[in-house]
């Protein structure tokens, strides 16, 4: 039985069906507020390889380990503002830094402006004398995605990969085939099949190949990625993009593991301080990547 804290995410995205939010900072600020600041995290704005970025830093976090953390969003919406406090979260649970970045948004750019994007900030982040086995890729819904197809972007450029991803609830199928849409039709409060295949029209651009491995990991070769852990939420339309995902991955030979949480809607991570099931799975993603950073 979901909690009564977790509500506010269903309601959250029943007034994004509804269209509550025209405004793109309204409508980060209502992202944010399903969000408990969490105490004793510092937040110093930057530029990362050309991009608007956020250090969190909780008090006490090893300078040496950075989670880079990727904002969902469908590509058309999300920021650094809209997920602060989610990856302070997860940053002060860590032990570790995090490293939020703006990416280019749909619709004045189109794929693969955001792959490219957020390698640079990869790169720049190495280029500051981090190491990629103490850094981890964190990122939810299309940031989520973007944890994958970043690092096959990374591979192409000769980069090294990073110790481990954390997608959660992550959209990587822009063909919206799985079954999970017809199966959770009536549970997501917001998703269908027809408002995610509009969202990865826009995200592709026109003549867009909903296959291309750098935007739909599912036709990639995942082989020699690092452990990755998935995190999905049970009601969500995109639960078989994580169940894909995750069968994909371990037919290349990756170490990976999927949690999906009962009752739960897409990103319900959001709710971390407030919802015990966001404050679970933040403990579990922590608790899974700290051996991972040698943390």
């Amino acid at each position: 039985m979901p909690s009564e804290q977790s509500e506010a995410v269903k309601r959250h995205w029943a007034a994004a069906r509804r269209g509550d939010w025209q405004d793109a900072e309204v409508a980060d600020d209502a992202w944010g507020g399903l969000t408990a600041e969490p105490r004793q995290v510092d937040y110093i704005e930057t530029d990362a390889g050309g991009r608007p970025a956020m250090w969190a830093v909780p008090k006490g976090s090893s300078e040496r380990h950075v989670l880079l953390c990727m904002h969902g969003g469908g590509f058309v919406g999300g920021s650094m503002y809209s997920h602060r406090k989610l990856f302070g979260h997860l940053a002060k649970a860590t032990g570790a830094r995090a490293l939020i970045f703006d990416y280019r948004l749909v619709p004045g750019h189109v794929h693969p402006a955001q792959v490219d994007d957020a390698t640079a900030v990869y790169r720049w982040l190495l280029d500051q004398g981090i190491g990629a086995g103490q850094v981890a890729f964190a990122g939810d819904s299309s940031g989520g995605g973007l944890s994958i197809t970043t690092q096959l972007r990374a591979r192409e450029q000769g980069l090294p990969l990073p110790a481990a991803a954390l997608p959660f609830s992550p959209w990587v199928d822009m063909e919206a085939v799985g079954e999970s849409y017809e199966t959770n039709r009536q549970k997501d409060a917001f998703f269908t099949a027809d408002v995610v295949r509009g969202l990865a029209s826009a995200f592709l651009g026109e003549g867009g190949d909903p296959r291309d491995p750098m935007a739909n990991p599912l036709y990639a070769d995942l082989t020699g990625l690092g452990p990755i852990y998935i995190q999905a939420a049970g009601d969500e339309v995109l639960l078989d993009d994580a169940r894909s995902l995750d069968e994909h991955a371990r037919k290349a030979g990756v170490d990976v593991r999927l949690d999906v949480f009962p009752g739960m809607q897409h990103t319900f991570q959001m709710a971390a301080g407030r919802a015990p099931e966001a404050d679970d799975a933040i403990r579990r993603m922590a608790d899974w990547v700290r051996p991972r950073l040698d943390l």
